[in-house]
């Protein structure tokens, strides 16, 4: 058998390969290619790549002390049957143990810091990748730790970009955050990774370093007097704008008046809030940073007593936020969270400052109905000690005023088609969060009830009045809307009165309900209600099942109403109702007459793997060959599930013979999908 020449991935330089005792052909070259390391011009032993396939005893190659495959050769290397390594030079010494290059997987004991983060619970935060990852920035060395201390560690990571990485804890609880994009993303990143790691490699001069970096920084500072320190920080300031627009700022709030000091805040709210056009994901964290460092100064304000001032300011902080939202891509919520976090200060200036409670509900009132955003939803519940009785008073005869002005929804009117469902929305909120504090069960009925465009509407004052112990009232409600929406029934209005019918004895009318409904939106859920009614009974329980089979049956191959199941048709329900009666030969000549979803094949062939492998067999395969034609690592990997799944099952039915000439002819049809052939190598 002939060994496929060695082809390792590797980009500059050569070796040569000779095997001799190998089985079915001695003496064959092989031939491969290997990277050439930075500042390597020769190759040690540890540094060779391993011939593959591993484990062929008498494999022998040579290797070049140089790139350069028309130079001398600088060593003979021979597999032995133990699977280890000899090496010999040409010129006749010893050469050590081929062995490979370590990767940082674990604490040594040989360092100051080693004990500071423990690596499996590392490896088991950040997985495997990620930990390989950051493995690899420790190994090149790519770590600055700038401090550390019993309880944190900061560092400074070259990646794509320099990085600040923070990790508080120690052992086997922590946690980091860092600024790159991963961490936004998807949480623990390779360069926190590689920051544990680091910290744990220290030495004890090195971490000695690290954790009086900042000390012998101030003691330095201290030496350098109020002139010197204020030379050096003005200097720093001329090279950085971040620096100079915060020591502007701090000087504006500690010397200037009010009139100048609203100019420069706003001027700079105003720069802070900029977009520019659009703000892509990537740059939105920094351009949030920038924003809450203009509101960590404005806070400050209140506690100096320039509470009013603050309102001022964040009432164009506001206006302004209000247009920028809409062009910033907002995926992580950092902008939302900087706007809330306006709010809140916008509460303490207020208990500060006491403005106008009348004056102030009317601007709390426009800002809940009509900002296209909800952070100042609830207004009157979160200001209502500061708005006092006066202020509510305003806030609820705003609120009355307005909803005077919306007109009621008639049933079944389109929610889509009402232009005024935002201020609906929010009227409805504020008014019945009014009624909420009275305890003013007829004020929400009545507020409701404007709205009762869908059957959920009316399900939502039937439970309502139940909930406050008005059973009549909540029958009554539920009823209405069951009439109301006969033709298009809204489950849970459905087993709402079901329910309700059961609490007051009247079990027959319940039944009743639930095979109405099931006869004319059919569905797992209320053959599930039909079921559980008939409680321990088996022949109540059999008679539900056989009635359900038998209405749908009746059922298959005919059209769909007009406007089609809710959930599914008929013979996907009687496919999944088969399948949760054990009836898994009906289920199948089901799919084999009419068909069904993909995915409910996938559930039919895995629940009848042993009453019906063969058929079980054929989907699975069906669906390798979809996936292979459609290619993609994901879904190669898909495939190859399937396939491990085909071979447990084959195996157990005592088909492995089957299974192997399965194997044989995928690959022999597949073998152009060298991805797909990796994976199969695992079998």
């Amino acid at each position: 058998m002939g060994l496929a020449p060695i082809m390792g991935g590797f980009a500059a330089g050569s070796f040569g390969l000779a095997a001799g005792g190998l089985a079915g052909g001695a003496g064959q070259a092989f031939e491969g290619h290997y990277s050439r390391l930075p500042g390597r011009p020769e190759w040690g032993a540890a540094d060779l790549p391993e011939p593959s396939p591993p484990g062929l005893a008498g494999l022998r190659w040579t290797t070049w002390r140089r790139f350069d495959p028309g130079s001398s050769p600088s060593a003979t290397w021979q597999k032995n049957l133990t699977g280890s390594v000899v090496a010999t030079d040409v010129d006749g010494r010893d050469l050590p143990p081929m062995t490979k290059k370590s990767k940082s997987s674990g604490n040594s004991g040989e360092t100051a810091g080693s004990d500071r983060f423990d690596v499996a619970a590392l490896r088991d935060m950040a997985g495997e990748k990620v930990f390989a990852r950051g493995a690899d920035y420790h190994d090149d060395e790519r770590v600055e730790i700038v401090t550390i201390d019993r309880t944190r560690a900061l560092a400074r990571v070259i990646g794509s970009e320099a990085y600040r990485c923070e990790l508080v804890g120690m052992g086997t609880k922590f946690s980091g955050e860092c600024s790159c994009p991963a961490f936004s993303d998807w949480g623990f990143c390779k360069h926190l990774v590689a920051t544990a790691l680091t910290a744990n490699s220290l030495g004890s001069g090195a971490l000695e370093q690290a954790s009086s970096r900042f000390a012998k920084i101030r003691e330095y500072l201290r030496t350098k007097g109020v002139e010197g320190l204020v030379k050096m920080v003005v200097g720093l300031a001329e090279r950085d704008s971040s620096l100079l627009k915060e020591l502007e700022l701090s000087t504006v709030a500690a010397t200037a008046d009010d009139p100048t000091l609203l100019a420069q805040f706003k001027m700079a709210i105003t720069e802070a809030t900029r977009t520019n056009g659009y703000v892509e994901y990537p740059k939105v964290r920094g351009w949030v940073q920038g924003i809450e460092s203009v509101l960590d100064r404005i806070a400050a304000l209140i506690e100096s007593g320039r509470a009013a001032l603050v309102l001022k300011l964040l009432e164009h902080f506001f206006a302004r936020m209000d247009q920028a939202l809409q062009n910033i891509d907002d995926s992580d919520g950092g902008g939302a969270d900087v706007y809330a976090k306006a709010c809140e200060i916008h509460r303490a200036a207020c208990r500060q400052a006491k403005p106008d409670p009348i004056a102030l509900a009317r601007s709390l009132f426009a800002r809940e109905v009509d900002s296209e955003w909800e952070f100042f939803h609830g207004a009157s519940e979160a200001y209502k000690d500061i708005l006092g009785e006066t202020g509510l008073a305003e806030y609820r005869e705003l609120a009355n005023e307005a909803w005077k002005k919306i007109r009621p929804l008639r049933t079944g009117a389109r929610r889509v088609e009402d232009d005024q469902s935002s201020e609906r929305f929010v009227l409805e909120a504020i008014l019945e969060s009014f009624a909420e504090r009275e305890g003013d069960v007829h004020g929400i009925i009545a507020i409701r009830a404007r709205a009762l465009s869908t059957a959920y509407d009316y399900l939502g004052i039937a439970q309502l009045c139940l909930d406050h112990a008005r059973e009549p009232e909540a029958l009554k409600w539920a009823e209405e809307g069951l009439w109301q929406f006969e033709d298009h029934p809204d489950e849970r209005l459905v087993f709402f009165v079901s329910d309700l019918y059961r609490r007051i004895g009247r079990e027959q009318d319940a039944e009743k309900l639930l095979w109405r409904t099931f006869e004319r939106v059919p569905s797992l859920q209320l053959y599930e209600r039909l079921k559980s009614a008939a409680g321990t009974d088996r022949i109540l329980a059999d008679a539900v099942r056989d009635r359900a089979l038998a209405w749908l049956r009746a059922e298959l191959g005919k059209p769909l109403p007009r406007a089609g199941m809710r959930w599914s048709s008929p013979p996907e329900l009687f496919i999944r109702l088969a399948m949760a009666e054990g009836q898994l030969a009906d289920a199948w000549i089901a799919v084999e007459k009419h068909g069904c979803s993909d995915v409910l094949l996938g559930e039919l062939a895995e629940a009848c793997e042993h009453s019906h492998p063969a058929k079980a067999l054929k989907v699975y395969a069906d669906r390798v060959e979809r996936m292979l034609r459609l290619g993609g690592q994901g879904n190669y990997e898909y495939a190859y599930k399937l396939i491990e799944r085909m071979r447990r099952l084959r195996q157990a039915i005592g088909e492995t013979k089957q299974h192997l000439a399965y194997l044989y002819d995928l690959m022999n049809r597949h073998k152009a999908k060298r991805n797909f052939m990796k994976l199969l190598d695992r079998t």
